[in-house]
Formats: structure tokens, C-alpha cells, sequence
């Protein structure tokens, strides 16, 4: 198998832990771990009381309970817990696919959705948002790409990196779509309960077809990244049987600290979605009046849920553009072209507390270039 450098980490890798501001991140503020073990009384005495040894590997059974109880179909025994999405990604591919197979991934994406399936030595076709539409996939074109080949459709909603969200009764047809083709559908739900609104979350693919493959994560709407969990919701016995054989030859189990401190935030998700959404929408508001004085430098689709946005810059390279943002300004932003983009569009990252100050510095920086060109 090969696989191309992962554009994304390695640019983070250059740059995450030594710039002076964040302004492109995917995750939404974090806690510490003293502050997860003051939401019950005696949480403290029950984690320093943790067995360091192996863990089940499908995930502890409280865990599964608690992440269970995210989906209206969902057994606990229809969880299969992984370290991160990564992980669960990359066995997701392995245990569907093979060689040739044809596979339909939403783009721009996370460049493993696309990555590990075309490594494998599939053939991938992208079905490709239109950003004059908010960004929206048409269902017509998703038709036109597949094939009698057709192994897989992979979705992420609300997505990465533009923060749109499908319609329900559209998402319902795209479910339709893979049932009706015998097409497994695996959606990558990471960002589900960030929405803005609640009427606009979706359900989980998991829960309207029984051979669809929902993806969640601690990292990003709960901000928990750190934890490294994350884990697959399907009733797809084969599916979840094949990942599990998988994950004996890489993780095997997960750790033991971080199942416990997931299975405490998911109990009280709800006060974590309320803090997160609450950042979100107060850096959103400063952003909106951000673009609207800057229009002539940026085009601004505002986004619908999640901690992201993709403007697009127009003048000059993305490229440039953000690299001479962080020498000069000290804050980072994500190019476009990590996705595959060449659009000239750029990630804008709003989940953290301090977001306001690199966008303040960002501004700072724009208006001492007095409007200049970027190329």
C-alpha cells in the first residue's frame, strides 16, 4: 500500500506548537483534565482508583453505553471504540475495500477519506461541493458517478472544512441512494451536535440504514482531542466484525485513562456542546463583521455548524497568502490546498477561546498591508 504525505499534518507539524496564534484549528476549546473530573463528586477517587491494564478491545462497556445512547438504533455492541477517527477510518477502508473497487468521497475532505481508499488501489471519484450553491452536493451528479462497481459512498456532514450541512430529506435520498445500490455508505459524523441551529442536525446514517457506517470523535465537538478516542456506530455485523479482527494488528485496545474520561464527558455532553457552541457562535459574530470590512479582500460562505469555514481569497495565492500571514503575523491559518483545493480558498479555524486575538492580530496585520496583493 502507499499512501502520499498527509498534507494537512505535515503542515500543522511545521508550524502547531510554535506560532504565536491558532486561527485554523478543527477542534473546539479544550478541557483539562482536572476540570472533566469536577463534573461528578467523586470522579477524582474513581480515576485515581483506574486499572492500567489492557482494556476490552471493543471499548469498555460503560463506554460503549454512553456513546450508544447518541443514536436511536444503536446497541452498545454496535460500537466499536478506536484511538481517534484516524484509526477508524483507515480500518473502515481496509475491511471494506479491495484493489479496483470504486469508491465516491464528498470533496474538498480529510484527506484520509480519500487517501486510504485510492492506496488500497481503488478508484476514487469526487463528488465535488459547489461553493456558488453554499457549498452543497448535488444529488443528480452523485447519481452520474457511480457504478456497477461502486463499493462505497463516503459523506462527512456537517462537514470539513466548509461547515455546511445537507438538507434532511437530501441526506435522507443520499441514504436512499446507497440502500437502493447495495452501496455502503460511511459518514463521517465528527462534527454532529456543533450545529447552530438545532432543526439542522441530521441523524446518524447509522440509525436510518443498517448497513451505514457513522464515524464520531471526541476531539471536535466536545474538544476533547486529546483523549484519542474515537469510534464507529453500525448494525453492519460484517462490517464491525472485519474492523474488529483489524484493529488486532494495530491498536488492539484503547487506553484506559482516556475511556474513562470519555465515558465522564458523553455522560455530560450536553454542558460540553452548550460551552463549545457558545464560543462558536461569539467568534462567528465577530467573523461575520470581519468579512463584511474585508469583502474586497475575501469572499465569506458563512457555515452552519462546526468550529470551521472556508473563505476564499481573491487576490493573489492562497498559499502565499497564509504562509506570510504566519512569518509576518504569527498566526495560522490552513491553505486550501492541504485538501486537494485549488480554489484558492483557506480553512479558518473558530472553536477555541482565544480566537478572537488572532483574528484581532490577523486584522491588525491586513490593514498594515493597506489592501496590497498577495501574489
Amino acid at each position: 500500500m502507499q499512501l502520499p504525505h498527509f498534507k494537512l499534518e505535515r503542515y500543522f507539524a511545521r508550524y502547531e506548537f510554535t506560532v504565536e496564534r491558532l486561527l485554523c484549528c478543527s477542534d473546539c476549546e479544550s478541557l483539562k483534565i482536572g476540570d472533566l473530573l469536577d463534573l461528578e463528586p467523586d470522579a477524582r477517587r474513581r480515576f485515581g482508583d483506574q486499572w492500567l491494564g489492557y482494556t476490552e478491545s471493543q471499548g469498555s462497556p460503560a463506554l460503549r453505553q454512553q456513546i450508544s445512547r447518541l443514536y436511536r438504533t444503536i446497541s452498545p455492541e454496535q460500537i466499536l471504540v478506536h484511538s481517534g477517527a484516524e484509526e477508524a477510518i483507515f480500518l473502515f477502508m481496509h475491511a471494506l475495500l479491495e484493489p479496483d473497487d470504486h469508491v465516491v468521497v464528498h470533496w474538498p475532505c480529510y484527506q484520509s477519506l480519500e487517501a486510504v481508499a485510492a492506496g488500497i488501489g481503488c478508484r476514487v471519484t469526487r463528488w465535488e461541493a459547489q461553493e456558488e450553491r453554499g457549498w452543497a452536493l448535488d444529488l443528480d451528479q452523485l447519481l452520474r458517478h457511480l457504478r456497477s462497481d461502486t463499493k462505497a459512498i463516503v459523506i462527512n456532514l456537517p462537514h470539513n472544512p466548509t461547515g455546511y450541512v445537507m438538507q434532511r430529506d437530501q441526506f435522507a435520498e443520499v441514504v436512499d441512494i446507497a440502500r437502493s445500490h447495495g452501496i455502503t455508505l460511511f459518514s463521517d459524523e465528527v462534527y454532529r451536535e456543533s450545529e447552530y441551529a438545532p432543526e439542522d442536525r441530521l441523524p446518524a446514517a447509522c440509525d436510518l440504514d443498517k448497513h451505514a457506517v457513522s464515524l464520531g470523535v471526541m476531539s471536535k465537538t466536545y474538544g476533547l482531542a486529546g483523549l484519542r478516542i474515537g469510534w464507529i456506530a453500525t448494525r453492519d455485523v460484517r462490517v464491525y466484525e472485519r474492523m474488529a479482527g483489524l484493529k488486532d494488528y494495530t491498536t488492539i485496545c484503547n487506553s484506559a485513562p482516556s475511556e474513562f474520561l470519555a465515558e465522564l464527558a458523553l455522560r455530560h455532553r450536553e454542558a460540553l456542546i452548550e460551552r463549545n457552541v457558545g464560543i462558536i457562535t461569539d467568534n462567528l459574530a465577530l467573523l461575520d463583521k470581519f468579512f463584511q470590512r474585508h469583502h474586497s479582500l475575501f469572499s465569506w460562505e458563512r457555515p452552519k455548524a462546526g468550529p470551521i469555514a472556508f473563505p476564499r481569497l481573491l487576490d493573489g495565492e492562497s498559499d502565499q497568502f497564509c504562509d506570510r500571514v504566519v512569518q509576518e503575523a504569527g498566526v495560522l491559518l490552513l491553505p486550501g490546498t492541504v485538501f486537494g483545493d485549488v480554489g484558492n480558498h483557506f480553512r479558518i479555524g473558530f472553536g477555541r477561546g482565544d480566537a478572537a486575538e488572532g483574528l484581532a492580530r490577523l486584522e491588525a496585520y491586513l490593514r498594515a498591508q493597506q489592501g496590497g496583493t498577495w501574489g
